[in-house]
């Protein structure tokens, strides 16, 4: 199998989500706690270090973080976003002028924090069914304004992207199919609007709607809420013939039966919306 490349972030996305991060949190003012107590000349030097077992996502984030509240402060990353890390292993060094480093490092550990625990959550999905040829993938159940640098994340942890937004697929829900009609409907109308690029997926929750689907042709089929013996039943209907997506109930605990089945993909919101974060520590002195 191809092994994936690694996800990269344009650098102009990561700048355009860090600077309306710095701005939110300087406010109209700025840092008037270090402007108070910390001198304009003062040098200091700063360690990132995790605290706990995890993979490491937003490292970009971090270091434009330092570079766009001030050009001086030199950001050494010491591994790349998709390591994994134990407590103590060091990230990142910092140094430059303190006033800098003291402004930025809640949004630089914010950042690094909230996408390390992404891709650390997700993994546990991806390693727990690395036996199978399923893939985990994230939806989009994402915090508004990260769904990009989640879905990274999410990468980054081994995982795979669902749609980035509602105009890269078409996703036929159960209210979908209700207003047009039907499936047959829904799927025939699809069809006649979408582009040759554009593929097309429909949600099922019962084996004979999903015999519907097989007889209109989909791209994907999702399999909503369906539980391991329905979803063999659906893979031996199907025998190759579209992808298959499983989702509904899926955790730590479900999502190997699930990917026993024979599916293609297991979607979750889990990994993007319930991922804790990941304790990584800043220690700073003078420099």
């Amino acid at each position: 199998m191809t092994t994936a490349f690694l996800p990269e972030l344009p650098q102009l996305m990561v700048e355009e989500q860090v600077r309306a991060a710095l701005l939110e949190d300087l406010g109209r003012a700025g840092d008037i706690t270090t402007n108070a107590t910390i001198g304009p000349d003062r040098q200091a030097t700063a360690e990132m270090n995790s605290r706990e077992l995890g993979i490491i996502a937003g490292l970009p984030l971090a270091e434009a973080a330092f570079r766009l509240i001030n050009p001086a402060i030199k950001f050494q990353a010491l591994l790349a976003d998709g390591a994994r890390v134990e407590p103590g292993t060091m990230i990142a060094r910092i140094s430059g002028p303190a006033r800098g480093l003291l402004s930025v490092e809640r949004v630089a550990l914010n950042y690094l924090m909230h996408l390390s625990g992404i891709a650390t959550y997700t993994a546990r999905f991806a390693d727990a069914i690395a036996h199978t040829s399923a893939k985990v993938t994230c939806t989009r159940k994402t915090i508004p304004g990260l769904r990009s640098v989640e879905k990274y994340a999410v990468r980054c942890g081994g995982g795979s992207s669902h749609r980035y937004g509602l105009d890269d697929a078409i996703l036929i829900k159960d209210n979908h199919i209700a207003v047009a009609g039907g499936i047959a409907e829904a799927l025939k109308a699809a069809k006649a609007f979408a582009g040759h690029l554009v593929k097309i997926e429909i949600e099922v929750d019962t084996l004979e709607q999903f015999e519907t689907v097989l007889k209109e042709g989909a791209d994907v089929c999702l399999l909503d809420n369906m539980g391991p013996e329905m979803l063999r039943k659906a893979v031996e209907m199907n025998q190759g013939r579209i992808v298959l997506e499983a989702s509904g109930n899926v955790n730590l605990d479900t999502i190997k039966a699930i990917a026993e089945t024979g599916v293609d993909y297991i979607s979750t919101s889990k990994i993007t919306m319930a991922a804790p974060t990941l304790d990584i520590g800043l220690d700073m002195a003078i420099g």
